[in-house]
């Protein structure tokens, strides 16, 4: 634990941000971490609890308590050991995650939660400044052969995890860079693209192949999913090729809003405007690249998506941002008594809408309006709960103006082609079919192919990625082994 009276003595200290005026202008990070005095006083106020819930509502289940006290007492080179010992990657959630660890924290019962994200994010920023965090190479090869499908956190995890275990490595990627939804999901203001950058030279260094370019299966015609693929191989060759095979693709198929008006020009899938902002962050040459600028842009989902686009539009100058949800405003302050310690559901205000944004709740959509074939404005409706559905209130609709309305209500399966090409059976929700059982866990259906992160779970968190890409990389390891020692 950290110091024994500290939750009584200290205060929470949240990380800062940069002044709104100057962040709008780039597309840096902007988030002002805690340095060692402020992270040493966020260890200290960890309690001695009897059940560190903390643990388990992680969903890597990162061993809190030890790496806090090992801030407090100054140990911050066993504290990255700690910390990397459940966590591939803890600079990526170290700043993208929602911290359920926090929401699960003893302290939060009756008072501010310890600070664990922040210090997570200190501690890794701190050893990559130091140099700890080097290759880690493994001392034996296997001599076996192990395709990863998707560089997304999921399947970096589980690469790193299966090329530490002493076998063959190679991750396929259908873009051209390496890194998936994390690459082409996340704005970079969110998550410089370098801390990917950076890890995927750590595990080149392990003996991992990458291939970018490079599609397994196809592609549905007409997809809006990016590919920038140049080279295609068949499901039957990687099978062939190898001894066992991983999926890890990401829930890539955005749901979408059929209704009247829905063909007009600038109505567009979130994750058709966000990778192009990316791209051409990362110095890409982009025709086509749609544009906020000076735009009435509505965004239609209230998730992390849908933030996302809302600081990317401010970012190229729109002229207003309103988000919709479709959900009634939940409270702003949780009934902690009745939540904790799992995730409550409560208003929660994110940094690009401190940056501008008009949010609308209880809000659907009922048709787009046009002229000359593009969208100029859209017409909704407010709807209530009733009997657990969502109900229209009449007398309530309304018209709003739009010259680009971005859909980010959520993504419902992966790319179905790619299950499909490998015979793959699907779940009731389209993705791959395998459980998370402790003998037998991330097999499909299919003889030596596995699935794991969103490929398996769905839309889900990145934490939730790495966390099935190094349980999958076990399973892998024991299929091709008849044991492993890999930590599950």
């Amino acid at each position: 634990m950290g110091k024994v009276t500290g939750f009584m003595e200290y205060e929470r200290i949240e990380e800062g941000y940069k002044p709104v005026p100057e962040r709008l202008k780039h597309y840096k990070e902007f988030v002002v971490g805690l340095d060692e005095g402020q992270a040493k006083i966020q260890g200290a106020r960890c309690m001695d609890c009897g059940t560190p819930f903390c643990n388990s509502g992680c969903p890597v289940n990162n061993i809190i308590p030890d790496f806090n006290d090992l801030v407090y007492q100054g140990d911050w080179k066993n504290a990255i050991t700690v910390l990397h010992s459940t966590n591939n990657f803890p600079e990526f959630t170290g700043r993208i995650c929602p911290a359920p660890c926090e929401a699960a924290c003893t302290l939060n019962v009756n008072d501010d939660p310890v600070g664990i994200k922040s210090i997570e994010h200190a501690i890794i920023d701190r050893a990559w400044a130091e140099g700890w965090v080097l290759p880690q190479p493994p001392r034996h090869k296997t001599g076996k052969k192990v395709a990863v499908v998707g560089s997304g956190p999921a399947g970096l995890a589980a690469a790193q995890q299966l090329a530490r275990a002493g076998h063959e490595v190679t991750v396929f990627e259908k873009n051209s860079r390496i890194g998936g939804l994390l690459r082409y999901g996340i704005p970079d203001f969110k998550m410089e693209k370098s801390h990917i950058d950076r890890r995927v030279a750590q595990m080149e260094a392990e003996g991992v192949v990458f291939k970018t370019g490079t599609l397994i299966g196809t592609m549905p015609e007409g997809s809006k999913v990016t590919n920038d693929a140049k080279t295609v191989i068949s499901a039957e060759e990687l099978k062939s090729s190898f001894d066992a095979v991983l999926l890890c693709g990401g829930s890539e198929q955005s749901r979408d809003l059929p209704v009247a008006g829905r063909e007009l020009d600038g109505i567009h899938f979130a994750m058709e405007f966000l990778p192009m902002q990316n791209k051409v962050n990362a110095g890409d040459k982009l025709k086509g690249q749609i544009r906020a600028d000076g735009k009435h842009v509505i965004v239609i989902g209230g998730g992390d998506t849908g933030s996302d686009c809302v600081g990317t539009s401010n970012r190229h100058g729109a002229a207003s941002v309103t988000q919709f949800e479709v959900m009634p405003q939940p409270p702003e302050q949780e009934n902690k008594p009745l939540v904790w310690p799992y995730w409550p559901l409560k208003l929660r205000t994110s940094s690009s809408h401190e940056e501008g944004c008009v949010r609308e709740f209880a809000v659907s959509t009922k048709a787009f309006t046009g002229k000359n074939g593009k969208v100029t404005g859209l017409t909704t409706v407010n709807v209530e709960l009733k009997d657990g559905k969502l109900v229209e209130i009449a007398g309530t609709e309304k018209q709003y103006k739009a010259d680009l309305v971005l859909l980010a209500m959520g993504f419902v399966n992966p790319v179905p082609t790619i299950l499909e090409a490998f015979g793959v059976d699907k779940d009731a929700r389209g993705n791959a079919r395998a459980s998370t059982e402790f003998v037998g866990g991330y097999a499909t259906n299919v003889g030596k192919v596995f699935a794991a992160g969103d490929m398996r779970r769905g839309q889900s968190l990145v934490v939730w990625a790495i966390r099935e890409g190094r349980q999958a990389a076990r399973a892998v390891d024991e299929f091709l082994m008849g044991h492993s020692e890999l930590p599950r």
